[in-house]
């Protein structure tokens, strides 16, 4: 349900209403008059009462008293569902751990489900509190995405995402799909005991072995946008190709001086350039201009809405479904080599030090006098390879100052104690046909890091410039773990010999001392990884709390407004402050609106991570299906109480089954992080050197299989 900016208002007016101590359980017509209704605005009060009814922050009785939730003992939580039919309800931005969610008691309820719970047995030592679903709030996903069986007269949708059941489809709401179709469906009857819940398929994709069918499967279970409503394309045909002389009048003209892009080999669309100036005092004046993407994506216009509602561009392995389309984003909004662009700059003088002692952020028009990439800056300033220094010729003077630059604040971030978690990612290449050749690591680079350094630099100062107005902002935070957290983390430490110094708190300097340590040896990987599922997730919101992990006190995301929506508002915020057009008007609405837009934000991001995981983790299965029987070394990334997993050097991760190792019965410790022979006194545990074999690899079910060598079998070859 849709609020204006008033009907908001007062939609958080009558919660907090509800939640303060002055109230006292009431019905509508009460609440009415305690608020002083007008009786024209009635109707909007009964919409805004149903519409928290719906939302489950508030429950209305038989009796027709206002409650809250917890009042009844129930809590609003997010479900995770397994394959075995039971799940797992967490309570959003709590530090209470999750409920269990017994199969008889989940009453129709599917994975990422927004519910509402009834604790039924309180949390007791180890013991996980026990609850009940009492309804479904808000589904997930209105679609599901499966294979289609053909059965006698019927059929069944085995779902991709296996923590979801079969769904029976009767023979009239089939529409034509034949054995092996992927299709979408619609749930009609939910599932109720034994009885499978009931759907109608509402599209064909295709058949599961056509080309790019896999791919948009995803793409449908993730429920991705494919393409732009026609007035989005109509906005979009409308704007120029080229900038104008009107639209540089009033803004900073860095035309003559020399900036340039570094992004990867194959980018598209450039919305960050830099230049770098030594001044006469010897401190350094670094220029971080910024795609103006908000001077064509105008507040609440078609191609604002559309952006909003995505939140991200979407980069899957085969494709990317972009946040604005590609006219504008490869295009007019894109800071090319050669043309002129409209940008906002971050202009920032920065110390030997590496501190930020003098900044200003403006509107601007650049002329970049460069496309660069990564491989061949990083030729220059690392390798000094003379090709690549010939070909940059006139540009190598600043590359070696911006990487004086970067080595400074390296430094200086890393003194204070931000945390840098090296995870190998992958980069999977694909032929014309969408089958994966080859999987390698991304290469990370000093040219990477260049660039890296000099975005949260900008992020951190544009995030403490705005937090000092004390204007309304969207900041990025990372907050510090919570206690259970940091003690689970510190016992799991100690598995490997290692050990942090405090007792009760824990700063990112410990951390990053942690990671220095483990540098270069076995556990290294393992480490980070105990570590980062340690800590809270990033999330956008409209409040400054810091940001952990970068040990900062200010951050927030500026430089990527072609593709991250948070950006683009800030930008808006900034350019009417810089303008004179935030008036006080203006700064309650964004007081009002901003939290709504972090959020959705946040979980759009989450949608992003989840898609694109899931489509690396099917053409890794797919590639590895064309190495069956064959043998790798790798390191357990991971034991449970069901098996072990083993990530190889190509990022490829798959398990062995504990019921798969025949030399023992193997039982798992979960406080050790291993399994240990029951007879043999064998271990492996988390961070081990182990040899696979690579059995079984299934695209659709998204696993690779892989069964243990032993050291003997392995002289033998």
């Amino acid at each position: 349900m849709e609020f204006d900016e008033l009907l908001l208002e007062r939609k958080n007016r009558i919660l907090n209403f509800i939640k303060s101590e002055d109230y006292k359980t009431a019905k509508r017509a009460d609440i009415c008059v305690m608020l002083q209704v007008p009786k024209n605005d009635r109707p909007d009060f009964d919409r805004i009462i149903d519409a928290l009814i719906n939302e489950g922050e508030i429950i209305e009785t038989k009796k027709g008293k206002i409650m809250l939730p917890s009042e009844l003992n129930l809590v609003v939580a997010n479900f995770s569902a397994t394959a075995k039919g039971f799940g797992f309800a967490r309570i959003p931005d709590s530090n209470d751990d999750d409920i269990y969610i017994p199969e008889e008691s989940v009453n129709g309820a599917m994975h990422k489900d927004k519910v509402l719970v009834r604790i039924v047995t309180p949390a007791l030592g180890t013991k996980k509190a026990q609850g009940e679903i009492v309804r479904v709030i808000e589904r997930a996903r209105s679609e599901i995405v499966g294979t289609f069986e053909e059965g006698n007269g019927f059929g069944f949708v085995i779902c991709d995402d296996h923590r979801t059941p079969d769904i029976f489809i009767p023979k009239e709401s089939t529409k034509g799909a034949v054995d092996g179709s992927k299709v979408a469906v619609k749930i009609t009857k939910i599932q109720t005991g034994n009885r499978s819940p009931e759907g109608e398929i509402v599209d064909i994709l295709g058949h599961k072995d056509d080309p790019g069918v896999d791919i948009l499967s995803i793409i449908r279970q993730f429920e991705l946008p494919q393409d732009y409503p026609q007035e989005v394309y109509d906005q979009t045909e409308k704007l120029p190709e080229e900038i104008s002389q009107a639209e540089i009048e009033g803004r900073e003209d860095l035309r003559e001086k020399v900036t340039f892009t570094i992004d990867g080999d194959d980018s598209k669309d450039f919305d960050d350039a830099v230049s770098l100036d030594i001044l006469e005092n010897g401190n350094f004046e670094l220029g971080v201009h910024i795609a103006d993407v908000t001077h064509y994506v105008t507040e609440n216009s078609p191609l604002d809405k559309e952006a909003y509602k995505r939140g991200t561009s979407f980069y899957l392995v085969d494709r990317v479904i972009p946040m604005i389309p590609h006219r504008l984003s490869n295009g007019i909004c894109s800071l090319n080599p050669n043309v002129d662009r409209l940008t906002l700059s971050c202009i920032m003088e920065i110390n030997r030090a590496g501190e930020v002692v003098n900044h200003r952020i403006v509107k601007s028009v650049i002329h970049s006098h460069c496309r660069m990439t990564y491989t061949k800056v990083n030729n220059v300033i690392e390798k000094k390879d003379a090709e690549q220094m010939a070909e940059y010729e006139e540009f190598v003077p600043i590359l070696n100052d911006m990487d004086k630059l970067r080595q400074i604040l390296n430094s200086k971030r890393k003194k204070r104690g931000s945390v840098n978690f090296d995870f190998p990612e992958a980069k999977i290449k694909l032929d014309e046909n969408g089958k994966p050749l080859e999987i390698v690591p991304y290469d990370r680079n000093s040219a990477t890091n260049l660039i890296e350094e000099f975005m949260l630099v900008c992020n951190e100062t544009v995030a403490e410039d705005y937090f000092w107005r004390d204007l309304p902002f969207v900041y990025r935070n990372h907050e510090a773990p919570n206690e259970e957290k940091i003690l689970a983390m510190k016992k799991m430490i100690t598995n490997f010999g290692y050990h942090f110094k405090g007792q009760n708190e824990l700063y990112p300097k410990d951390i990053q001392q942690l990671i220095e340590k483990t540098a270069g040896g076995r556990y290294e990987h393992i480490i980070s990884r105990i570590v980062l599922r340690s800590m809270k997730q990033a999330k956008y919101q409209d409040e400054n709390l810091g940001h952990f992990g970068l040990a900062a006190k200010y951050y927030c995301h500026f430089t990527s407004p072609i593709r991250r929506y948070p950006d683009l508002q800030i930008h808006r915020i900034i350019k009417e402050n810089i303008d004179g057009r935030l008036s006080e008007k203006k700064i309650n609405k964004y007081r009002h609106t901003l939290s709504e837009i972090a959020a959705h934000c946040s979980v759009m991001e989450r949608v992003a991570d989840d898609a694109e995981r899931e489509t690396d983790k099917l053409k890794m299965a797919e590639y590895m299906q064309d190495h069956i029987g064959e043998e790798y070394d790798g390191v357990i990334s991971g034991v449970t109480g069901w098996g072990i997993y083993v990530e190889l050097p190509n990022t490829v991760e798959g398990m062995v089954a504990l019921n798969g190792i025949s030399d023992d019965f193997y039982n798992y410790e979960e406080e050790n992080l291993r399994v240990v022979g029951k007879h043999t006194g064998k271990i492996y545990m988390l961070g081990d050197s182990v040899r696979v074999k690579v059995i079984r690899a299934d695209a659709e079910l998204r696993t690779i299989d892989f069964e243990l060598v032993s050291k003997e079998e392995k002289k033998k070859d």
